[in-house]
């Protein structure tokens, strides 16, 4: 494509079929398609609430800004193809749209089955999956702009710790994890008419199993419901063919020309590298925004921090644009994601550090730069050992091509890729399917929480395999949550219902038993924020490591679950009597590198747990959650450390959802695995590394370098272990499926 024509074209039965053709405008801007502006942000802001989302307009104000953003809709390849699209979606129940990042289909296709319900006086909603709650919350809120009305009207969202929808909303975007909560609650999916699966080629494990779930309801009870299946990846055959070869349609975008360059040699440091690429782009190339992609939040937080340090010194000295650095990850904020959409103003040049999240979740006007690190990081599950281990991994080929094509969405640009040409050769050409390197526990507890009985043969889009699913089924039946006969068990039916992985599920439950539950909760808020602790500099490791010691008293003596809830203590409580709370607890997480974002999410998730938890298990004792308070600590939050048989009941709790991940002491003083016999070492970063004395350990996280560490891990004594083997056998001759 030369970026002046685009085209769609029907694929149905083997033929292709060109439906129309259309010029671009001279004026023509694709990366408005997704952009959000959030003029009411401030870079100061400390708060992530999202109430700068929610403001109400009037309804003439309302209606001026839709007729404004007509124009830019009308430029679209999707809204300009309307009448054709529109045709084969109400021809057919199941369709399958590939079109290209920019061309608008995430925006008007929606609208466009919106305004045939109503043109139809038919019912129900529509539900608009997206793998990632930031992309969800972008499209409800531009969307709604352009439908012209407030978001939680007629148009909304629904994402984890935030649902913005109310009874006139029939729009819904929402992530794949709440639609399947919803399936849950009802199986049929009674509320919506038309289901759409956007970005369904990243192909995570929630997509293919709402897929799986959506056949089933096609070819049982909701013959009425339309499936609309987008993709912007030509992966279409392997939709199409799950769905009976259902038709495939095809919007090719506007793309502009995008030069490809290669380092000659590797390179060692990535975020050394990727900054110093940035500032020759600066140096020698035309104004325009520049996309960094680089494998996680770590390495992008250094990345920001360096080159907002040096961007000022680079500026004054070269007389060349100031460079202004942003984050951009799916635990960030919304009002720090609103920085992202926000053009600069002067002699400045935007930068935009992001994870994979901008590959095609969402559409930032004005890049025409790209630096791509060729990484991405993943969590993979080993099966021996029962547990997913963290790693970096170079991306596929057909990410590489997604993410080039960020620096041609409105004008030629180029893409400088951190890997040799060789090296891309050798990169896969697809993304492989997040089911196959995933623990399937979770999946198989929602399939019997659905009542299907045959898992192994049920409708996956993506099979795990017999192996993996043998797996699910023995840890679930190890929890409890199955009985003798496969079939759901009580407690298996409130493991369903906890908004946490079945393993963390039977620790909540067992904490009710033993009267622990919110030290408990504090303690599982922790465990489900990623990078709540950072890793220190290697000329800091000492010194951050004795400043946690000398915090966290109990930390020291029983691990790292007990010192997680320490930290929670100190920062929730003794930090909020000072005048200054903000900045006195900014500072001491900079001295304990801790994350101060993170802390954050602890607080929503938390709440989330407790109110879960109050209605599950009747705990009026967790009435008070974190309210309104921005300033103030925690209500009723209970210090640990009270006496030693509280902290043991604590950590008994935690064995019972990690029991295959104990390492019992040797007379070496190393440790080696109940149920293999792997020797594992303690992990550097953790408070027991230095203690040799420990008669078992248990651990939380696995990682794999030069040997293998344990990670999160706390002391338990060999009695624990126990007093926890279950009936059906010896913990350590329980059978685990390679």
């Amino acid at each position: 494509m030369d970026g002046k024509t685009s085209t769609v074209h029907m694929k149905q039965n083997g033929s292709i079929k060109k439906v129309n053709l259309f010029q671009k405008r001279p004026n023509q801007r694709d990366g408005e398609v997704k952009t959000v502006k959030m003029a009411t942000a401030t870079e100061n802001d400390d708060e992530d609430d999202d109430a700068y989302l929610h403001r109400h307009s009037g309804r003439n104000e309302l209606l001026s800004k839709s007729a404004m953003l007509l124009s830019v809709r009308k430029t679209l390849p999707v809204f300009q193809n309307r009448g054709e699209i529109m045709k084969y979606l109400n021809a057919n129940q199941v369709t399958v749209l590939i079109g290209e990042t920019g061309s608008g289909k995430s925006t008007q296709i929606p609208q466009f089955m919106y305004e045939n319900l109503q043109r139809n006086s038919k019912g129900g909603s529509i539900a608009v999956t997206q793998p990632r709650r930031v992309a969800a919350i972008n499209l409800a809120t531009r969307v709604a702009s352009e439908y012209g009305c407030n978001v939680g009207d007629e148009v909304g969202y629904s994402v984890r710790f935030d649902n913005t929808t109310s009874p006139k909303t029939r729009l819904k975007y929402l992530t794949d994890g709440m639609l399947l909560r919803e399936l849950m609650m009802n199986k049929e999916l009674k509320e919506y008419s038309v289901i759409i699966i956007d970005e369904a080629h990243e192909r995570t494990m929630l997509t293919d199993l709402i897929l799986g779930f959506l056949k089933s309801l096609i070819q049982g009870p909701r013959p009425d419901l339309k499936i609309v299946i987008m993709s912007a990846t030509l992966q279409a055959e392997t939709f199409s063919n799950f769905f009976g070869g259902c038709p495939i349609l095809f919007v090719e975008g506007r793309k502009f020309p995008v030069t490809q360059y290669y380092l000659r040699a590797p390179t060692d440091d990535i975020v050394d590298s990727i900054i110093r690429c940035c500032v020759q782009i600066n140096q020698g190339e035309q104004m325009g925004d520049i996309l960094c992609f680089l494998p996680g939040q770590e390495e992008i937080d250094k990345a920001v921090m360096i080159l907002n340090k040096v961007s000022h010194i680079i500026a004054k000295e070269n007389s060349v644009p100031l460079m202004v650095a942003y984050p951009l990850y799916a635990a960030l904020p919304p009002a720090k994601q609103a920085f992202v959409f926000n053009p600069v103003k002067g002699f400045k040049r935007k930068v935009i550090f992001s994870t994979n999240i901008a590959e095609t979740s969402v559409t930032i006007s004005g890049v025409k730069f790209v630096v791509d690190a060729g990484l991405r990081k993943v969590k993979v599950w080993r099966h021996q050992l029962g547990l997913a281990t963290l790693l970096t991994v170079p991306i596929s080929q057909a990410s590489a091509m997604q993410r080039s094509g960020r620096a041609g969405r409105e004008s030629s640009g180029k893409s400088f890729r951190l890997y040799s040409e060789n090296d891309y050769a050798k990169l896969p050409m697809q993304t492989e399917p997040e089911i196959a390197r995933s623990d399937v526990t979770s999946p198989v507890l929602m399939l019997k929480k659905y009542g299907v009985d045959n898992i192994v043969n049920w409708n996956w889009f993506e099979n795990p395999g017999k192996d993996a699913v043998m797996m699910g089924l023995q840890e679930l039946y190890q929890l409890a949550a199955l009985d003798d006969f496969g079939k759901i068990t009580p407690k298996g039916e409130q493991m369903s219902l906890l908004p946490v992985q079945p393993h963390l599920a039977g620790v909540l439950i067992k904490a009710s038993e033993y009267a622990c539950l919110s030290q408990v909760i504090d303690i599982v808020s922790c465990l489900s924020v990623e990078n709540l602790l950072l890793n220190p500099q290697p000329e800091q490791r000492d010194e951050v490591n004795e400043r946690r010691l000398a915090s966290c008293n109990e930390g020291s003596k029983y691990g790292d679950l007990i010192m997680l809830k320490e930290l929670f203590d100190i920062y929730f409580n003794e930090l909020s009597k000072s005048t200054s709370v903000n900045s006195e607890r900014q500072d001491w997480c900079k001295e304990l590198c801790v994350s101060y974002r993170g802390f954050k999410n602890v607080v929503k998730i938390r709440n989330q747990l407790r109110m879960y938890c109050r209605r599950l298990f009747k705990a009026e004792e967790l009435a008070n959650t974190v309210g309104e308070q921005k300033h103030n600590g925690l209500d009723n939050t209970d210090k640990i450390g009270q006496s030693k048989e509280e902290i043991g009941n604590i950590l008994k709790c935690f064995l019972t959802g990690f029991t295959k991940n104990t390492a019992i002491g040797m007379p070496d003083r190393s440790y080696r695995t109940v149920t293999t016999g792997e020797a594992v070492s303690v992990h550097p970063s953790s408070m027991l590394f230095l203690d040799k004395a420990c008669p078992a350990i248990m651990y939380t996280e696995y990682v794999f370098t030069t040997k293998g560490y344990a990670r999160n891990v706390s002391r338990i004594e060999l009695s624990w272990l126990q007093e926890m083997v279950s009936p059906s056998g010896n913990v350590a001759k329980r059978k685990v499926v390679e």
